[in-house]
């Protein structure tokens, strides 16, 4: 084998994970599953069509050969020379006595192959690293005035909160060891890693294992590790550096129990998880959104500018074209199949990222003062909740017993029907009347694009105002990048949502964003890109005034606000109304406040000497001409605005205006004569400047604090000043107290609290929906919420007042896209694999191992809808990680299909073992759904049910009816493609990968 070919095949390998044997998690569990296969493929299919290739062109070359022998013999005859003395007869005559050098070609072609994919991948990503030459790159453009993130901009950035800064796993015993990093040393003033600098994963010197509470925590630093040492390497230093710590013995012997693969029969179980953890952070921050494209343009241009060498071909050094042409088509031929095969991976990792993703749990927060009194004794009995009460909201504090009474006295306390179970949950749910319209927020545990992707049919339009506080991207909240375009890779992320979140949008929305000096600058640039219609405002806000110290201490930063040019202005809170006495004679040195200037606003204001009171006004006088300084025959006197100088100056209002202000009582006299407007100042709000710098916008004290009080101080950084939401909220929903906001980098909560908030102060009825993906959702978000519900204010993680507020919101948990590659399998029936073995041809073969083996072998797996599952639907199961383990988990078939269809929720209930599902869409369609467990019921079942609840198809009571399973229910024909009875399976198909964006 030679050099050139091993080096193609280890790009290969790489490219096809091969050398990524030991990961189960992801791709790679999928890939692992079919190693072999394409493997061979590879090697005894594909490789020897280079070979196959130049053996069809070698004619050819041989033909060009001989024709440049005869036009040589020629011009040597012409010039009188013998044939036998030139060079380059010789030469030519020993090339077509040897014939076309197949095997040096072979190598030209392995060598420019592997420079090709070498370049442009890059540990499980490509990228657009086209050099137009030498260290220079031809940045992608196809004539935008600017070009942002160009490095990555035409992919999904797949981690979008799931940094993996920590990591967690369980040991057989039950026992729990944390992967954590201390430090994240990151490069400074330059987008690239230096040459030998790359980050890693390394063991720190200062207490590497810690025990704390009974678990373990083993502690890394992620920089630069000085030397030139693979990931593997250091992986293999920090098992046996762990290995020898003879005081964590009782922890090192779970820690070595075996966890073999194939390959690996003695790997540990340390072992296992470090290397999930490093290559976590290393591989699958990218899927490419036209990956099959992006490689055959970037072929394309390979060749023209590397191979054929167009600028050369006039020189002498001119090489013969047609050898060119013989050589291109192998490349292309060969290139063009790895393409489609890497393409097959990228679009199956693609339709994985981008379809809907299942809810996999529902539950419901409600205050006691919601819930009918029947259910009192079975709360009364749930020790569970309980006992989260008491650490919530420190009930103990005012009773040590609790009764019925104690639940009517308090009736902010917050139930979770997390506690309960799911007949208590069923029945709950169908005391309510109007369900979602009940709902005063929805929390989603989630990574905001699958969230936004889920939720865009049910709330589209919908939305009044969308605030997210995203990760700043500095040294404290950055994302453990893998390659060395850090801000590129930030800006993939926020564009993840960019083309999703304009579904949401009412015709008059706000979009504001808050952000620090370190991305501004490309975050405004990508917005005014993806938004160049919407007008765009900035606010500076005073939030750290003691400052972050530095060259220049930093106290301030940046809430970005995007509108449609035309709606109303950015107003804060109201003020409280008040009477203001302002000068009706106006001031100012403008021509418009002189009588020669405006002189229609120049005229006598009528008083009654007797009431001193204003009653009237007079005409204007025209310019040239006297006007009237005595008194009115009636003896009313004439004022006119002419101050202590004598200057003949203006009133505020055009005479018509003024006369009906006199006559309205509005205008009033002083004892020095100084006339003035009486203005009543009603529902009012504040006026907004682009610079807030109140003390309270300070995070410190109305964020930090303010978590630090409720309790749940530590479980998150950086969280706003609530006063600076409130003012935000007051500013983007212009002043709507029903408003629907938006929150997809929900962080703390700050955003729900705020609204409740707000909602307290006002008796209003706006709405929240908010999207976190962190672990934080359940230690800071969620109870956040929870807390502020239950007391509107906090002191040393207790309530003060226990004034609270009446409230109901939903919260869900999506599954992730890991979720989604690990419940992959892929398989064939014998039948199958007897037809692509026996029948098949090798060119179809081929083809089916390039572009459909993964879309055919992973049909019928659980995260792309196993169809047979559906006969229970109230069973169907996932294997499901909550970050520490993967386990097997009921999914929520009928919540999911709620939002695929865009429901909102009027009723729920469960009915001799049928799920009634009543609501309507957004076009306003009365819709009923149906979920049955087809093992246990009939279709006769099924219609003498319907029977029973006089529900008829036929009737105008329901625009549409979903049921799932065949069923013999009477159909009508809606439109030309649409019936009223639908069934559940084609739908929940047909939506789930119907995932186009704007």
């Amino acid at each position: 084998m030679s050099t050139q070919l091993k080096h193609f095949i280890n790009v290969l390998e790489e490219m096809f994970q091969f050398d990524q044997v030991d990961l189960d998690f992801g791709i790679y569990r999928i890939m692992n599953q079919k190693r072999e296969e394409v493997s061979r493929f590879l090697e005894k299919d594909l490789i020897p069509q280079v070979k196959q290739a130049f053996e069809k062109y070698k004619g050819a070359d041989i033909e060009t050969i001989k024709e440049e022998i005869t036009k040589l013999e020629r011009q040597l005859a012409d010039m009188g020379v013998p044939k036998e003395s030139s060079e380059k007869y010789i030469t030519l005559q020993k090339k077509l006595g040897q014939g076309v050098d197949v095997v040096a070609l072979e190598n030209e072609v392995f060598s420019d192959l592997t420079n090709f994919f070498k370049r442009y991948y890059h540990e499980g990503d490509f990228l657009s690293l086209r050099r137009y030459k030498k260290d220079v790159y031809a940045i992608p453009y196809e004539g935008e005035e600017v070009k942002l993130h160009w490095a990555n901009a035409d992919q999904y950035y797949v981690k979008s909160s799931e940094h993996f800064r920590d990591y967690t796993f369980t040991l057989p015993s039950g026992k729990k060891v944390h992967f954590k990093l201390v430090d994240a040393n990151t490069e400074q003033n330059n987008n690239k890693a230096q040459e030998g600098k790359e980050r890693h994963f390394i063991l720190t010197n200062t207490d590497p294992l810690i025990e704390e509470h009974g678990e373990l925590f083993i502690r890394f630093e992620y920089r630069p590790e000085g030397g030139k040492r693979t990931r593997d390497k250091i992986n293999t230093e920090t098992l046996e550096k762990v290995f020898t710590m003879k005081e964590f013995e009782s922890w090192i012997s779970e820690l070595q129990a075996l966890a073999p693969t194939e390959k690996n029969k003695k790997r540990t179980l340390l072992e296992k998880h470090l290397n999930d953890y490093t290559a976590k952070n290393t591989f699958d921050y990218f899927i490419h959104k036209d990956l099959g494209g992006f490689l055959r343009r970037e072929l394309d241009f390979f060749i023209k500018n590397e191979i054929i060498h167009l600028d050369d071909l006039d020189t002498e050094n001119e090489k013969r074209f047609e050898q060119y042409i013989s050589k291109v088509k192998v490349i292309k031929s060969i290139g063009h199949k790895i393409i489609s095969f890497l393409e097959q991976l990228e679009n199956f990792q693609k339709a994985l990222w981008k379809k809907k993703k299942f809810v996999v749990e529902t539950n419901y927060c409600i205050t006691i003062n919601n819930i009918p009194k029947e259910f009192y004794s079975q709360i009364l009995e749930n020790n569970s909740q309980i006992q989260e009460w008491r650490k919530l909201f420190s009930i103990d504090d005012i009773s040590e017993t609790i009764t019925s009474e104690f639940l009517k006295e308090n009736p902010y306390l917050v139930l979770d029907t997390v506690h309960f179970s799911e007949e208590f949950k069923v029945r709950l749910l169908a005391s309510f009347e109007n369900l979602d319209e009940r709902l005063d927020g929805l929390l989603i545990n989630s990574d905001n694009y699958h969230a936004l992707n889920l939720l865009k049919r049910k709330y589209e339009s919908q939305v009044d105002a969308v605030y997210i506080d995203p990760p700043y991207n500095t040294v404290h909240s950055e994302i453990l990048y893998k390659n060395q375009f850090k801000h590129s890779s930030w800006l993939s992320l926020m564009a993840n949502t960019s083309t999703i979140v304009p579904y949401f949008w009412k015709r008059q929305f706000s979009f504001g964003l808050a952000i620090d000096d370190y991305e501004f600058v490309n975050l405004a640039g990508l917005l005014d890109t993806l938004y160049p219609n919407l007008e765009r405002n900035i606010v500076v806000i005073n939030h750290h005034p003691q400052g972050a110290g530095g060259r220049l201490s930093r106290t301030h930063e940046y809430y970005i606000l995007l509108s449609p040019p035309d709606c109303p202005a950015y107003l804060g809170q109201p003020v409280e109304d008040y009477q203001e006495d302002r000068s009706f004679m106006r001031s100012g040195t403008a021509e418009n406040n002189y009588r020669y200037g405006r002189w229609k606003s120049f005229y006598a204001l009528l008083l009654d000497p007797k009431t001193n009171k204003i009653v009237d006004a007079e005409n204007p006088i025209p310019l040239d001409e006297p006007y009237p300084v005595e008194n009115t025959d009636e003896g009313l006197v004439r004022v006119y605005p002419i101050n202590s100088k004598g200057e003949e100056r203006v009133w505020r209002s055009s005479y018509l205006t003024g006369k009906d202000r006199a006559k309205n009582g509005e205008l009033i006299i002083s004892d020095k004569g100084t006339v003035y407007q009486t203005i009543n100042h009603e529902q009012k709000r504040e006026v907004l400047f682009s610079n807030w710098t109140d003390s309270k916008y300070n995070s410190g004290t109305h964020g930090s604090n303010l978590l630090r009080n409720m309790g749940l101080g530590g479980n998150f950084d950086y969280p706003k000043s609530i006063n600076a939401l409130e003012t935000a909220l007051w500013a983007q929903t212009y002043g709507n107290t029903h408003a629907l906001i938006l929150d997809y980098f929900a962080g703390s909560g700050t955003t729900a609290h705020a609204t409740i908030n707000l909602n307290r102060k006002d008796k209003g009825n706006r709405k929240y929906i908010l999207v976190e993906m962190g672990k934080h959702f359940d230690t800071a978000t969620k109870p956040r919420v929870q807390k502020a519900i239950y007391s509107k204010d906090w002191k040393d993680g207790k309530p003060v007042s226990r004034e609270g507020s009446s409230h109901m919101f939903k919260y869900i948990r999506l599954e992730s896209y890991e979720d989604a590659l690990n419940n992959i399998n892929l398989h064939l029936s014998e039948q199958q694999k007897f037809a692509i073995e026996e029948n098949m041809t090798p060119e179809a073969r081929e083809d089916y191992m390039l572009s459909y083996m993964l879309n055919a072998e992973s049909e019928g797996s659980a995260s792309l809808l196993d169809i047979d599952m559906f006969k229970n639907p109230f069973e169907y199961r996932m294997n499901i990680s909550n970050g520490t383990e993967t386990k097997i988990q009921k999914i929520d078939l009928v919540e999911t299909f709620n939002y695929l269809i865009g429901l909102h929720v009027k009723e729920m209930d469960f009915i001799r073992g049928f799920q009634l599902i009543k609501g309507h869409l957004s076009t306003g369609e009365n819709v009923l759904v149906i979920w049955r467990n087809l093992n246990g019921s009939t279709n006769d079942d099924l219609e003498e049910f319907l029977t029973t609840l006089d529900i008829n198809s036929k009737d105008f009571e329901y625009d549409r009816i979903y049921i799932n399973g065949d069923n013999h229910i009477e159909n009508l024909k809606i439109d030309e493609s649409n019936w009223k009875v639908v069934l559940i399976e084609e739908e929940f198909k047909r939506l789930m990968f119907d995932v186009q964006d704007v």
